[in-house]
């Protein structure tokens, strides 16, 4: 999939994140409609993994 295909397309599984974390994919992250954060992701640990809560979409 090309990376305009997945403008702002949710990373919906755990291998989406993890793949976007090992390829330093920009990612942006709501809660809600409120953007709350957007870069690329460091690391992904139980405490940090927000998924209930958060919507993380590519944002490149």
């Amino acid at each position: 999939m090309k990376k305009s295909e997945r403008f702002m397309r949710p990373l919906t599984s755990d291998i989406q994140l993890y793949t976007a974390q090992m390829d330093l994919t920009p990612i942006v992250v709501f809660i809600g409609a409120e953007l709350v954060g957007s870069g690329v992701i460091e690391d992904i640990t139980e405490m940090s993994f927000m998924r209930g809560v958060c919507t993380f979409k590519y944002a490149g």
